[in-house]
């Protein structure tokens, strides 16, 4: 059973995505807890940018882990990533677009509302990826 949890506007955390199954618990949530300590909680719709950032600060998010059950990221891909990972793009220029319902309010801890707000964006028509 999953615990409640609640997005960046306060209501129901919702899905993520399901293609790829993302998640630290591959659930297609953005959930966290103590299994879950780095904090995979910004619901990120990668783009170029952001994947290629990533690469260079070493967080390969491109290339397959199978290991991991991890499929590799293209771009377009809605993906629960780490809060301090997607501020550092942020900071350098590279930040990606965000799904706000899918955005775990935990990310509060390390992103300011308002810039959360800003790269928000709300789930594509037909739910999530």
């Amino acid at each position: 059973m999953t615990e409640q949890a609640l997005n960046v506007l306060g209501e129901p955390l919702e899905p993520c995505g399901f293609d790829p199954v993302t998640g630290y618990r591959r659930d297609g949530h953005c959930y966290t807890g103590p299994d879950n300590p780095k904090g995979h909680t910004v619901c990120a719709i990668v783009d170029e940018g952001f994947i290629a950032f990533q690469s260079t600060v070493g967080n390969d998010i491109a290339t397959p882990r199978p290991d991991l059950d991890f499929p590799g990221l293209k771009p377009g891909d809605h993906w629960c990533v780490i809060a301090v990972k997607w501020w550092e793009a942020y900071r350098a220029g590279h930040a990606c677009p965000i799904n706000l319902a899918a955005t775990n309010a935990r990310a509060l801890d390390v992103i300011p509302r308002d810039v959360l707000m800003e790269f928000g964006v709300g789930p594509r028509r037909g739910g999530p990826k």
